[in-house]
């Protein structure tokens, strides 16, 4: 026998005080009678079975109380096997770590917006498959493919602009890497969500778009940042920005172009950041769910236990059946 929710055995201590309790009750109504009319008349006007009477109805509805604590502790006996098959589709986010994520014309800068939508993109899968790509001048696998989403939120934790030396946004790598970290030579449930301002400073983020095609990924990318562009704060001086040789500060601008042919390059899409979740509804349950065919990422052997708890129950109110019974065959002499 196996219990589905044993911490309600705790309750079974509420017993104890549930007797001391009835024994009282029993004892001072015994005495309130005696001192009512005495012990010369107390066996001429009670029926000697009274005393029996409530004793049994008391058991009785013990019993019925015990039996429902028993009931919600679920006990189980008796199983059957079950194969579980999890099917869902893989996806790898690839972030942007490069410099000019820090950007703050989005708030508070581009980078905590984009980890927020990562944070946000856990809350939706829906028993999918989820790795993550840090990525600038170069890339690699922050957190491979997994099934553990608690896993995935420490590995997005750790992801600031110090986790890659390499500085620049090397879009094309990023791709490649994320391809690579897909494992797999299925060209089917494969989908790279690409966050990042669009800034390609090698200028093969379009081969390796079509290279990814090719290999069965569809691309989404989500663009974050704004038209206009965005100083760069420079760390090194308070309440400064970056600038060039020339003395000029630099700017960060969104290159949406770039994203949008990385997208339709692989039959993906583009979306613009935006406050709140529809940017990332979208993407997922707009076209991932709805256009990516999903394989079986899991498969076991199950046991499973038969719920019993219902027979508690029955138990518990056939006692409460009897006691109500009981409650009226009372004595005749004690009326």
């Amino acid at each position: 026998m196996r219990f589905g929710e044993p911490v309600y055995f705790h309750l079974l201590w509420g017993l104890i005080p549930l007797i001391i309790f009835m024994l009282w009750g029993m004892k001072k109504k015994q005495l309130l009678t005696i001192k009512f009319c005495g012990n010369s008349l107390l066996s001429r006007l009670i029926n000697p079975g009274v005393k029996k009477w409530h004793h049994t109805r008391t058991i009785f509805v013990f019993l019925a109380v015990l039996f429902l604590l028993l009931a919600i502790t679920r006990p189980r006996w008796g199983y059957h096997w079950e194969d579980l098959h999890q099917r869902g589709v893989d996806v790898i986010v690839a972030l942007d770590v490069s410099n000019s994520m820090l950007a703050e014309d989005i708030k508070p800068n581009r980078l905590e917006r984009a980890k927020r939508k990562i944070s946000d993109l856990l809350n939706m899968l829906e028993g999918d498959r989820i790795g993550l790509i840090a990525f600038a001048g170069t890339a690699f696998v922050q957190c491979p493919l997994t099934l553990d989403y608690s896993a995935a939120r420490i590995f997005l934790s750790a992801i600031d602009t110090q986790l890659i030396p390499v500085q620049g946004t090397a879009i094309g790598n990023a791709i490649e890497t994320s391809v690579k970290a897909f494992r797999t030579q299925d060209k089917k449930s494969k989908a790279l969500i690409l966050i990042t301002d669009g800034e390609d400073q090698t200028g093969n983020a379009l081969s390796a778009a079509k290279s990814a095609r090719s290999q069965g990924v569809k691309i989404y990318t989500i663009g974050i940042g704004g038209e206009i562009g965005a100083p760069l704060p420079n760390p090194s001086a308070k309440g400064g920005f970056r600038k060039n040789q020339q003395g000029e500060v630099i700017l960060s601008k969104l290159d949406e172009i770039t994203l949008q042919k990385i997208a339709l390059a692989t039959g993906g899409s583009y979306v613009r950041s935006v406050t709140g979740d529809i940017d990332l509804k979208t993407i997922y349950k707009g076209q991932i769910k709805k256009h990516i065919e999903k394989k079986e990422l899991k498969s076991e052997r199950r046991k499973i236990w038969q719920e019993r708890f219902q027979w508690f129950i029955f138990v518990a109110l056939f006692c409460l059946v009897i006691e109500a019974c009981l409650a009226e065959k009372k004595p005749l002499s004690d009326r």
